[in-house]
C-alpha cells in the first residue's frame, strides 16, 4: 500500500466515528450521534431494520467488526450484556485482534467491572484506548441526548471522548479510572431497582388498604418519597400498568443486579436488599413476563399473599 494511501486512510479513520449495537438505545444514540458530532458515522448491528431507518440521517452501515475497526478511529460499543462485549472485543475477528495503536473503544453498556479493567489491560498492550461510560435514564432520554454518562478512563482519554459523549448525554461524569464508571452504573441500578421494589409494595398496600394509588404516588413526589425512580418508572409503569416488550426487559435486569451482587462479595457485604429484588425479578420471569418492561415486577409483589 502506498504512503499516500495510508494517509488518506489515516485522515479517513481520525474522522469516522463507530457505533455498535443498534437496539433500544443504541439506535437514537447513533441518531444523535450522526446529528450533532459533525463526523461520519459507520454503525454496525446484525438486524437491518435499524441500519436502514438511520441511513436517512447520514450514518453508513458496516458489513463487519472488522470494516469498523478499519476505517473508525473510535468505537462506541452499546451492548446488552458484558458477554456480548467479550465477543465483540475477544472473538477472533474481533476489535482486539483487528485494532492498532491511537485507535479508542468506548463501552457505553454495563459490564462487570472486572471484564472491563481486563479489556482495557489487553488494549492497552496495543497502544489502544479504553473507557467504560455506561449510559442511564430513559428511552426518552435517548432519543433527546440526555442521557446521564458515567466514565472509567485515564484523564486524557475522559476529554479526548468528552465531545462525543455531550452528543449522547446532558450530564457527564468522570468517576475515575478504567472500571469506576461501571461501578456507579452498576450500583445506580441496584437503587433504581430496589426502589422501584419498594414503589410497588407501597402501591400494593395503599391499595389494598382503600387508597387511590395515583393519589399515594401525587403525595409521595412531594415529600421525601420522591425521587426519579417514582415519576419515570412508578408513575409511568407500575401506576397505570404498562410493561411493554423491546423495553429494557425482566430477562436483562437481573444482569445488573447480579454485578452488584458481586461487587458486594468482593467487598464482603450480604446485600440483602439487592438479593430480594433478584428473587422478585426471577420470579417475574417465572411467571411469564421475561419479555415485558422490568417494572412487570409490581405485579408479582402485588400478587402475594
Amino acid at each position: 500500500m502506498s504512503a499516500a494511501m495510508d494517509l488518506k486512510d489515516d485522515a479517513q479513520a481520525a474522522g469516522t466515528v463507530g457505533f455498535v449495537g443498534l437496539g433500544v438505545m443504541g439506535e437514537p444514540m447513533c441518531r444523535n450521534l450522526a446529528r450533532r458530532s459533525g463526523r461520519g458515522v459507520l454503525a454496525f448491528d446484525r438486524a437491518a431494520e435499524p441500519l436502514a431507518r438511520l441511513r436517512d440521517h447520514g450514518v453508513q452501515a458496516a458489513a463487519d467488526i472488522g470494516e469498523l475497526a478499519e476505517r473508525c478511529s473510535v468505537i462506541l460499543l452499546c451492548l446488552p450484556s458484558g458477554n456480548h462485549v467479550a465477543e465483540v472485543c475477544r472473538g477472533a475477528d474481533g476489535l482486539l485482534a483487528r485494532l492498532g495503536a491511537g485507535r479508542t473503544v468506548v463501552d457505553l453498556g454495563t459490564s462487570p467491572v472486572a471484564l472491563t479493567r481486563e479489556l482495557a489491560a489487553a488494549f492497552g498492550e496495543r497502544g489502544v484506548r479504553y473507557a467504560d461510560a455506561p449510559i442511564a435514564r430513559t428511552r426518552q432520554a435517548a432519543e433527546e441526548g440526555t442521557l446521564s454518562i458515567t466514565v472509567g478512563s485515564d484523564p486524557a482519554t475522559f476529554e479526548a471522548i468528552r465531545p462525543l459523549l455531550a452528543c449522547l448525554g446532558s450530564d457527564i461524569t468522570h468517576c475515575g479510572p478504567v472500571g469506576s464508571g461501571q461501578i456507579v452504573k452498576i450500583l445506580n441500578n441496584m437503587v433504581l431497582i430496589e426502589t422501584v421494589v419498594a414503589l410497588s409494595e407501597a402501591l400494593a398496600v395503599g391499595r389494598r388498604a382503600g387508597l387511590d394509588g395515583a393519589v399515594l404516588f401525587d403525595a409521595l413526589s412531594k415529600g421525601s418519597a420522591d425521587s426519579f425512580a417514582l415519576r419515570n418508572h412508578g408513575m409511568k409503569a407500575v401506576l397505570p400498568g404498562v410493561f411493554p416488550e423491546k423495553a429494557f426487559s425482566t430477562a436483562y435486569a437481573p444482569k445488573d443486579l447480579g454485578y452488584a451482587l458481586a461487587l458486594g462479595d468482593d467487598a464482603g457485604l450480604p446485600m440483602e436488599g439487592a438479593r430480594l429484588a433478584e428473587r422478585l425479578l426471577k420470579r417475574a420471569a417465572e411467571d411469564g413476563y421475561e419479555q415485558h418492561y422490568w417494572p412487570v415486577v409490581s405485579r408479582v409483589i402485588d400478587s402475594t399473599g
